[in-house]
């Protein structure tokens, strides 16, 4: 590796390192040839997903995905090879045959996150994770050798659970971004609304919402894990991160859990959990 390409991989370990370690510990656990390129497709969803966190206006943020868009229809402004996570996704892409298209899409997704308005839907919400974490976990695994249908499915049912996790997670930002992740229709249909949600008080709707939101994304992680079987034994370490989901859930679940306060798992425990989980893999 020149020392170009180790400066590049390096800025991607230390970006997924700072803004998203969740990912960057699971990639601890997976042979290091692979890791370069997990890191470089995690540094990209770094990259895409902190847009928001980056400008003040929907605007700069439309340009800037766009140029990452771009870049990967291979018209990229100004020289790309510059960029150090442009460069090594692209290493990662030619080595791995990972999907132009379905990384396109989402970035396109993502759009949505630069703008205040609301969810509408639980379907359109778990189009959103589909399109976004479900594409990450799919590329994982495929970097991990396995493309299969099989890893696909796998992939969509855990990018819905992890999807749910995260956006609870997020509760207490979202809140004072006056952002609405939670489908508008399930808070209407509880007696809630969003105005409550930016309180941020809980209320019977509001505590009714999350409730069926976490069962259904506890469904889809167990349906995920009884298909693992059938992903390539070398390829289900780009599914570890279902031990995180399902330990946040579940203090989700609790009745005593408030998702208005900030809760942040400890590395230490992101490292143990994952640690045990790899250990049946």
């Amino acid at each position: 590796m020149s020392g170009a390409d180790q400066s590049s991989a390096a800025f991607c370990a230390e970006l997924v390192r700072s803004h998203d370690f969740d990912r960057y510990a699971a990639t601890l656990f997976v042979p290091a040839d692979k890791r370069r390129s997990l890191l470089a497709l995690y540094a990209f969803n770094t990259e895409i997903t902190r847009v928001r966190e980056l400008v003040k206006q929907p605007l700069p943020g439309e340009i800037r995905l766009q140029w990452w868009t771009d870049m990967l229809a291979g018209a990229g402004h100004g020289d790309v090879e510059q960029n150090p996570v442009a460069a090594e996704l692209l290493l990662a892409i030619r080595a791995h045959d990972l999907s132009v298209d379905r990384l396109s899409k989402l970035i396109d997704v993502h759009i949505f996150d630069l703008y205040n308005d609301p969810m509408p839907d639980l379907a359109l919400l778990e189009s959103h994770f589909r399109d976004t974490l479900g594409t990450l976990l799919f590329s994982s695994a495929k970097i991990l050798g396995d493309g299969s249908e099989a890893s696909a499915h796998v992939a969509e049912h855990a990018g819905l659970a992890q999807g749910v996790a995260w956006i609870i997670t997020r509760l207490p930002y979202d809140t004072m971004r006056r952002q609405l992740f939670i489908p508008q229709d399930m808070l209407l249909q509880n007696g809630s609304s969003a105005d409550q949600i930016f309180a941020g008080k809980m209320t019977p709707g509001i505590r009714t919402t999350l409730d069926r939101l976490i069962s259904g994304a506890q469904e889809q992680l167990a349906t995920a894990q009884g298909m693992l079987a059938d992903v390539s034994p070398a390829a289900r370490a780009a599914f570890l991160p279902m031990a995180l989901v399902k330990h946040d859930l579940a203090q989700m679940a609790r009745a005593d859990h408030d998702p208005f306060e900030l809760h942040v798992r400890s590395r230490l425990r992101t490292l143990w959990t994952l640690w045990r989980a790899s250990r049946s893999v």
